[in-house]
C-alpha cells in the first residue's frame, strides 16, 4: 500500500474513501485468527479495569486512603466510631465517583476526534502501543499508593487513576475500531461477546491469584503460612501489588494481538494531519447535526448511559466494602461470582443482537440494568428495598451468612450479565 494523504480542502466524504481505498472486510469467526486475535486483547488489557476500577484498588483506594485520612483529620470529631466510618467513607466513594466523572467526561470530548482521524486511514497499532504502554506504566506506578506520606499524595493518585482511565478509553476506541476487520459481518457480536468473556476469565484469575498467594496466609494461614514473594498485609501490599501484577500482564499478554489482529490503515498515513482532518470533520459534522439527527441522538444516549454504567460499576464495590462491610475474601468471591456471569454475558450480548437486533437489544439490556441496579442501592446491612424487609442471619458462616449478603450476590449476577451483554451490544 501506498502512503495517502489528504489535503485539508478535500470533501470529508471523499476523504474518508480515499484513506480507506485498500481496506477488504473481514473474514472467518471469533474462533479464526485474527477475530481470537481481536478477542485475546481483553484477555490482556481487562484485567486493569475489573481489578483496579471496581474490585480491588477502588475499594482500598476510598476506603483506607480518603477514608482515613478524613479520619486523621479530626473533621469527624465527636461521632461515634461507626457513624464516623460510615461518613469518612461515604466520602472515599464521592471521590471515587468524582474520579470517574471527570475522567469520563475528558475521554468522551477528545475520544471522537480519534475515531474520526482512524476513518482517515490511521494505523491503529502503533497508537494501541503507547496507549497501553502508558497505561502499563500508569498500573504499576500504583505501587505507591500508600495511606500517609510515605508514599504518593492523594492529589497524585487521583491524577494517575484519571489519566489512566483516558488513555484506558482511547485504547478501547482504538480496539473498538478493529472490530469489523476481525471478521465476516454476522460473526461480529459473537466476536465481541467472546473478548468480554475472555477479559472476565483473565481478571478472575488474576484476582484469585492475589487472594491465594498474598492475602489469605496472612488471614488463615492458608493455603501457605506467610504471603508470598514478602508481601506485608499490615501495609496493604495486597491490594497494592494488583496495579504492578496487571502491568506486567498486560505488557505480557498483549503480544499475540500484535502478532495477529488485523490493521486496516492505510501505512504511512502521517499522524498530525489525520488528527488535524478528523477534528476538521467532527465539527463539520456537528455543525451539521440536523442531517444526522438519528446518530447525534445514538451517540448521546450512549455516552450518558455508558458514563454512568461505568460510574457505578466502579462504585459496586466500594459500596459493598462500605455499607455490607464486605473485606477481601468476600469481595474475591464476588467479584469470581460476577466474572462468571459477566463472561456469560458476554456470549449472551451476542445472542441478543442476533435474534433481537443490536437497538431492541440495548434498549432490553439498558431496562434490566436499570432496575438491577436501582433494587442494588436498596441493600443494606439493615435492610433491603429500602426498608421493607428486614436483614436478617440465614445460617452460621464467616461469609455471606445474612439475606442481604446472599441478595447481593444475586443481584451481582444480573448485574454481570446484562451489563456485559450491554458492552457487547453498543459496540457491534
Amino acid at each position: 500500500m501506498t502512503e495517502t494523504s489528504i489535503s485539508p480542502g478535500q470533501d470529508e466524504e471523499a476523504a474518508i474513501v480515499a484513506a480507506q481505498g485498500a481496506h477488504t472486510a473481514g473474514e472467518g469467526g471469533a474462533l479464526g485468527k485474527t477475530g481470537f486475535a481481536w478477542a485475546w486483547f481483553e484477555w490482556a488489557r481487562n484485567p486493569y479495569y475489573i481489578l483496579i476500577i471496581i474490585y480491588v484498588f477502588a475499594p482500598y483506594f476510598a476506603r483506607d486512603i480518603i477514608g482515613a485520612d478524613i479520619m486523621a483529620s479530626g473533621e469527624l470529631e465527636g461521632m461515634d466510631p461507626e457513624t464516623a466510618r460510615q461518613v469518612a467513607g461515604a466520602k472515599g466513594q464521592a471521590v471515587v465517583a468524582s474520579l470517574s466523572k471527570w475522567a469520563g467526561a475528558i475521554a468522551a470530548l477528545t475520544a471522537p476526534f480519534l475515531g474520526a482521524a482512524f476513518d482517515r486511514g490511521l494505523r491503529r497499532k502503533p497508537l494501541l502501543i503507547l496507549f497501553l504502554g502508558v497505561l502499563s506504566v500508569l498500573s504499576f506506578l500504583l505501587w505507591w499508593a500508600v495511606p500517609g506520606e510515605s508514599g504518593f499524595s492523594t492529589g497524585t493518585i487521583i491524577a494517575i487513576l484519571i489519566a489512566a482511565y483516558v488513555t484506558y478509553t482511547f485504547s478501547e476506541v482504538t480496539h473498538n475500531s478493529m472490530l469489523p476487520d476481525a471478521a465476516r459481518p454476522s460473526a461480529l457480536p459473537a466476536v465481541s461477546g467472546f473478548g468480554l468473556a475472555l477479559g472476565n476469565a483473565a481478571a478472575t484469575l488474576l484476582f484469585v491469584a492475589i487472594v491465594f498467594m498474598f492475602a489469605l496466609p496472612d488471614m488463615l494461614n492458608w493455603p501457605f503460612a506467610e504471603p508470598l514473594f514478602g508481601i506485608d498485609t499490615a501495609r496493604y501490599q495486597h491490594f497494592r501489588i494488583a496495579g504492578p501484577i496487571c502491568a506486567v500482564w498486560l505488557a505480557v499478554m498483549i503480544v499475540p494481538f500484535f502478532l495477529y489482529a488485523k490493521d486496516t490503515g492505510v501505512k504511512g498515513t502521517p499522524f498530525f494531519p489525520s488528527v488535524k482532518e478528523g477534528a476538521a470533520g467532527v465539527v463539520r459534522t456537528v455543525r451539521k447535526a440536523a442531517e444526522y439527527r438519528e446518530a447525534f441522538k445514538f451517540l448521546i444516549a450512549r455516552t450518558i448511559y455508558a458514563d454512568g454504567m461505568f460510574a457505578l460499576l466502579a462504585l459496586a464495590a466500594v459500596y459493598v466494602s462500605l455499607f455490607l462491610g464486605w473485606g477481601i475474601v468476600e469481595l474475591t468471591v464476588y467479584a469470581i461470582w460476577a466474572s462468571i456471569w459477566a463472561a456469560i454475558g458476554g456470549v449472551a450480548g451476542g445472542w441478543f443482537d442476533s435474534k433481537l437486533g443490536p437497538k431492541n437489544a440495548l434498549l432490553m439490556e439498558l431496562m434490566a440494568i436499570v432496575i438491577i441496579l436501582f433494587f442494588g442501592l436498596s441493600v443494606t446491612r439493615d435492610s433491603i428495598l429500602f426498608g421493607l424487609i428486614e436483614n436478617r442471619d440465614l445460617w452460621q458462616a464467616p461469609v455471606f451468612s445474612s439475606l442481604s449478603d446472599v441478595t447481593y450476590l444475586l443481584n451481582g449476577a444480573l448485574i454481570g450479565v446484562f451489563a456485559t451483554a450491554n458492552i457487547s451490544s453498543s459496540r457491534s
